[in-house]
C-alpha cells in the first residue's frame, strides 16, 4: 500500500499512507483463499483506519507510532492467515493548513464557549443572592421596583452555581449550608442552630468540629466579649 489518503480526526483531513506489509499461513489450518495478499491488505487497512482517526496530521509522529504498535504484531486476519505491517506517515501541506485552520476555529469556539459559561454562572451567583439580584435589578431596571418582587419569587428555588470541584454529597452539603446561613437574619435563628450543631457533633463523638462549633455559638451570645 503506497500513497492511499486516510482520514484523521478532523473531518475532510487526510494523511498519506504507505504500509510495508506481510502475511503468511498458520500451521494449524490451511488457507482456503486464493489470494491472501487481497486478504492481508484488506485487514491492514481496517486497523489502521480506527488508530488514525484518533490522531490529527499536526502530530504524524504520535499518529506513526501509534499505528505501527497496532500493525507491527502478527495479527489473524481469516482462518490460516495472518498478517502484520509497518506504517509511514506524510501530510500534504493542504492538509495541514486544513487543520491549523480547524484548531484556530476551534480554540476561538472554546473561548467564546468559556466566556459565556463564566458569564452565565455569575449572572446565576447574582439572581441565587438576594441582596445581590437587588442590587443588579435596581442598577438595570431603576424604574421597576414592584417587578423585584415577582423576579424573587421566580428565583426562589435558583440554586448557586455549582463549582468545578464540587463532587457529590460535599457540593450538596456547601449549598444547602449556603442556603441555611441565607436565610438566618437574627442572632436568635444563629444561635438556635449553633446549640443543636454542637449537640449533634457531641453526639457523634466529632469533638475537635463540637469545639469550633462552640467557639462559635460563644462568639453569636449578644453582648459577649470577642474570642
Amino acid at each position: 500500500m503506497s500513497g492511499e489518503r486516510m482520514p484523521s480526526h478532523i473531518a475532510s483531513v487526510f494523511f498519506t499512507v504507505s504500509v510495508d506489509g506481510a502475511w503468511r499461513p498458520t500451521p494449524e489450518q490451511a488457507l482456503d483463499h486464493g489470494e491472501p495478499g487481497a486478504i492481508a491488505g484488506h485487514h491492514l487497512r481496517q486497523h489502521l483506519a480506527p488508530v488514525l482517526r484518533r490522531h490529527s496530521v499536526l502530530d504524524p509522529a504520535a499518529a506513526r507510532d501509534a499505528a505501527n504498535t497496532a500493525l507491527a504484531r502478527w495479527l489473524p486476519a481469516v482462518a490460516g492467515l495472518e498478517i502484520s505491517g509497518s506504517v509511514q506517515l506524510t501530510v500534504s501541506a493542504r492538509d495541514r493548513e486544513l487543520a491549523q485552520e480547524h484548531m484556530r476555529r476551534q480554540q476561538a469556539a472554546d473561548l467564546e464557549h468559556e466566556d459565556e459559561m463564566r458569564r452565565l454562572a455569575h449572572l446565576q451567583r447574582v439572581l441565587a443572592d438576594p441582596d445581590l439580584r437587588r442590587v443588579w435589578w435596581i442598577a438595570q431596571y431603576p424604574d421597576r421596583h414592584e417587578d423585584l418582587t415577582r423576579l424573587a419569587d421566580a428565583l426562589k428555588d435558583l440554586p448557586l452555581p455549582q463549582e468545578v470541584r464540587d463532587d457529590g454529597i460535599r457540593g450538596d452539603i456547601r449549598r444547602f449550608t449556603d442556603r441555611l446561613l441565607t436565610t438566618l437574619h437574627t442572632p436568635e435563628q444563629r444561635e438556635v442552630l449553633l446549640q443543636a450543631l454542637t449537640q449533634a457533633l457531641h453526639t457523634l463523638g466529632h469533638h475537635d468540629l463540637k469545639t469550633t462549633a462552640t467557639h462559635w455559638q460563644a462568639d453569636n451570645i449578644p453582648g459577649s466579649p470577642p474570642a
